[in-house]
């Protein structure tokens, strides 16, 4: 497995440096950078173009979203996961309305974090299992109960691989299709959940656990 390479932004160095170390133990991870600022990861981003940063959301000078934002615009390919110790639901929900291709609690057990990096590395969208409740409860509540009695079974089979990180062609590939008739299914389940985004059907996969 090649190794992917991380870039840390945070603007307090002794959080910078523990989670370094954790990384540095795992074979397939390679911190290539730590920076305190948004302007230094945008920069950073640029120059070495990592696999994934992993971004601290209240920072001096340039906040956590507006340096996602920037990451955005400027088509940076990197996965961008909000690394934070606020919980509050203004902040997860602003963090994934920017595109944010995660959003993971700074109190995490360190298998945990290693694991969520894993898995947004090769595509899933990663939260931290206690704000699955504030997506669950804020990504169109009302239809919790009965939506997915409105999906086909091909249509919840889809949804479950755009969860899981795979692109149309993986998942025509997985499901012996064409790329064309996952475009359609994708279609049609995003028009009957009303989504905007497969990042929103991600998130919504998330909170209610069928990203299996």
């Amino acid at each position: 497995m090649n190794q992917a390479n991380i870039l840390l932004v945070d603007d307090h160095p002794m959080l910078r440096k523990g989670v370094a170390q954790l990384i540095a133990l795992e074979d397939n991870l390679e911190v290539i950078g730590e920076v305190s600022s948004g302007d230094e990861a945008i920069t950073f981003a640029v120059e070495h173009n990592p696999d994934l940063i992993l971004l601290d959301l209240n920072m001096k000078g340039l906040s956590g979203i507006d340096t996602l934002s920037a990451l955005k615009r400027a088509n940076i390919s990197a996965k961008v996961i909000i690394f934070s110790v606020s919980d509050n639901e203004t902040d997860v929900l602003q963090a994934l309305k920017f595109n944010a291709d995660g959003y993971l609690l700074k109190d995490s057990e360190p298998e945990e974090l290693i694991e969520k990096i894993n898995h947004a590395i090769i595509g899933e969208f990663v939260i931290s299992e206690p704000l699955t409740q504030i997506l669950a409860k804020s990504l169109r509540p009302q239809k919790q109960t009965n939506i997915l009695q409105t999906l086909t079974p091909r249509e919840l089979e889809n949804l479950k691989l755009i969860a899981s990180g795979k692109s149309n062609k993986e998942i025509a590939r997985k499901l012996g299709i064409t790329e064309a008739t996952v475009k359609v299914h994708n279609k049609n389940l995003f028009k009957k959940l009303e989504f905007k985004s497969r990042v929103e059907a991600a998130m919504w996969a998330v909170a209610h656990k069928l990203n299996f």
